[in-house]
């Protein structure tokens, strides 16, 4: 049995992030789903696409269902909704040793 490997993510889920590359270059939007096995992850609203299913039985008609593709995780970045800029992000520990994100252009705590 082959191991899968899990990538590292910079995203979690509910992040507001911001697209850097691709055809949806410069919007924001939240991120719905994370896929580290594919270091992929669903992003709300964008990367739409379009599949057709047939009908199963025969008193059903076929159907065409609008989804959101999964994007590449390099391809976004975390997005400061307050100072409306992105941005990398380091991890501190707080007094009582919780770990949280640090935005760097901003010192916003994610």
């Amino acid at each position: 049995m082959k191991k899968v490997k899990k990538f590292k993510m910079h995203i979690k889920t509910g992040d507001t992030i911001q697209i850097i590359s691709g055809s949806h270059k410069g919007k924001i939007s939240k991120i719905l789903k994370v896929l580290p096995k594919t270091s992929q992850v669903i992003v709300e609203n964008l990367n739409l696409k379009i599949k057709h299913s047939r009908p199963n039985q025969e008193d059903e008609s076929g159907k065409i269902i609008n989804f959101e593709a999964p994007i590449h995780s390099s391809n976004v970045m975390l997005y400061s909704i307050k100072n409306k800029i992105r941005s990398r992000f380091s991890t501190q520990y707080s007094k009582d040793n919780k770990k949280y994100r640090l935005l760097k252009k901003t010192g916003e705590i994610y």
